[in-house]
């Protein structure tokens, strides 16, 4: 499959200008799996769109969202068409979608870190990205992260108020989180960056949600590799 990826990925280059060619050549090697942003169900679409935009802006490639009461619809004036270079995983199919979520996550080698104002282990400012994988779980607007959450959850962690209000809105949470966190992945010298298979596969994404038709254009392209 990833020789084929590879294949589809050159073939459809073909397709776009060089400006945007080479703009995505440059933005793939800022990409980075080795942290996620999971937004466990959020109300208000505004704050999951305004998220994505955010993960988008700083390098960020999934987003997972888990929908157990609430239905995730985008709102494309505040995601700013952010969600054509973001990888998006719902959860949406079992009873727990939470515990499938975390689950999943840790499988794949994700430390989970859920934020939260209450009885936490760490601040923002004393998590450590460095030495493993870290998924950051945002909770719903008025009543944060489930307890099933903060129960599965390898550190529950806050970021630092001064204020007399008790929390932040959840996009800015994000961006807050995302801004200082990934600084210390990018200043450290670990290999966070995507390997060259999930380069192709992002990159093959990029192509797909970039070029008009490129359904049928990589049907034809797939049948004649069939007649070969």
């Amino acid at each position: 499959m990833s020789k084929l990826t590879y294949d589809l990925v050159e073939y459809l280059k073909e397709f776009v200008v060089d400006e945007r060619r080479i703009l995505f050549e440059e933005k793939i090697q800022q990409r980075t799996k080795h942290m996620t942003v999971v937004l466990e169900n959020i109300f208000q679409g505004r704050n999951i769109s305004a998220s994505i935009r955010s993960a988008d802006c700083f390098g960020i490639q999934d987003v997972h969202i888990i929908e157990n009461d609430n239905i995730f619809n985008n709102d494309s004036e505040v995601s700013m068409g952010a969600e054509k270079w973001i990888t998006t995983k719902r959860f949406n199919k079992q009873k727990h979608n939470s515990i499938e979520a975390i689950k999943k996550l840790k499988a794949e080698g994700y430390q989970i870190v859920a934020t939260t104002p209450h009885n936490t282990d760490c601040t923002l400012y004393d998590l450590d990205v460095t030495s493993q994988k870290t998924a950051l779980i945002f909770g719903a607007e008025v009543n944060g992260c489930s307890q099933e959450t903060l129960e599965l959850a390898d550190k529950r962690m806050k970021i630092p108020m001064y204020g007399f209000t008790e929390s932040f809105n959840i996009s800015v949470s994000v961006s807050l989180c995302l801004q200082h966190l990934t600084y210390k992945m990018r200043d450290s010298n670990i290999d966070w960056k995507l390997s060259d298979i999930e380069k192709d596969e992002v990159f093959l994404q990029w192509l797909r949600n970039s070029i008009k038709s490129s359904t049928q254009i990589e049907e034809d392209y797939l049948k004649k590799l069939k007649r070969k």
